[in-house]
């Protein structure tokens, strides 16, 4: 129904817009959400053998989209006005000698809503690290297996037996690839949300190291960093994205989360002195994109 006056409408005009104002105004408001942890560091074996990092913990109540760990949307949040804490993960570092494995990332926070972070990936001959999706296993000889991924959140990291490479970092959509031969495996892909407007692929898994004169492994959709072997150099996960970071000697860290609302345009967010926070218009809705901070917000 366009409306291009008050002045000018029906009544009947009048009374629908007003009622319809009172209902988006009121609290309790449904907010949805995508809260998205910060990916895994990949591992840091030697002769590159490592394992990708898996991404972050991936939870969503988008209408018609889905959760990490092939779950559906979750429930909306009912929110009064007041204070709610909205938190960004950082992606987990690198191990810092090797061997070493990959740091977890961090949990991102919205309100009640927790995203684990993305399991580290492995170095040489041992698992993978659990996470939000879980890291890469790698192997030297022996067989190892992925880090478990987090229920409703992510999948599990790929397996290596006696391939002197690394698996993939598990991604939200799907478990990292597990080794073949001497090739470093691929990282699972991530999911994809159209919250910010158009359709973005966020957490996918890193991909595994190899040795030198092999082939590395390459990230998962959705940030997911590339594996390294020899003078192919790995990649880190993608900023906000909640990538794994790519397994090598050394690895690259995971890429940082992301935390997204949705709210009746009539509600004033205000931000925390350390977010970074950007607004995107959608009709009788506004989403606020936090790329950064650890902060209440407060909804008025």
């Amino acid at each position: 129904m366009a409306i291009k006056s008050l002045s000018t409408s029906t009544l009947t005009e009048q009374t629908r817009y007003s009622n319809m104002s009172a209902k988006f105004s009121a609290f309790p408001m449904s907010c949805q959400y995508l809260v998205v942890a910060g990916g895994g560091g990949g591992g840091h074996g030697t002769l590159d053998r490592s394992g990708g990092g898996g991404a972050g913990g991936y939870r969503s109540s988008v209408e018609g989209e889905s959760s990490g760990g092939g779950a559906s949307a979750e429930t909306p949040l009912s929110l009064n006005a007041g204070s709610y804490l909205v938190t960004v993960g950082a992606g987990g570092a690198t191990g810092a000698v090797a061997p070493s494995p990959g740091d977890q990332g961090t949990s991102s926070v919205f309100s009640s809503v927790s995203s684990v972070g993305g399991g580290g990936g492995a170095e040489q001959n041992v698992n993978g690290n659990s996470g939000g999706s879980g890291g890469g296993a790698a192997s030297g000889g022996g067989s190892v297996t992925g880090g478990a991924g987090t229920t409703g959140q992510g999948f599990a990291g790929g397996d290596s037996s006696n391939h002197d490479a690394g698996a993939g970092g598990g991604g939200a959509s799907e478990v990292g690839a597990s080794t073949v031969s001497r090739v470093g495996a691929d990282g699972g892909d991530g999911v994809a949300s159209s919250i910010s407007g158009s359709s973005v692929t966020r957490a996918g898994g890193g991909g595994g190291g190899s040795e030198d004169g092999s082939v590395a492994g390459a990230g998962g959709a959705g940030g997911g960093g590339n594996g390294g072997a020899g003078a192919t150099s790995p990649t880190a996960g993608a900023a906000n994205t909640g990538g794994g970071g790519g397994g090598a000697t050394p690895g690259e860290p995971g890429g940082s989360g992301v935390v997204y609302i949705r709210l009746p345009r009539t509600a004033t967010v205000t931000k925390g002195a350390s977010h970074t926070m950007n607004t995107i218009a959608d009709g009788l809705f506004t989403v606020y994109e936090f790329t950064a901070g650890d902060d209440d917000i407060t909804i008025s």
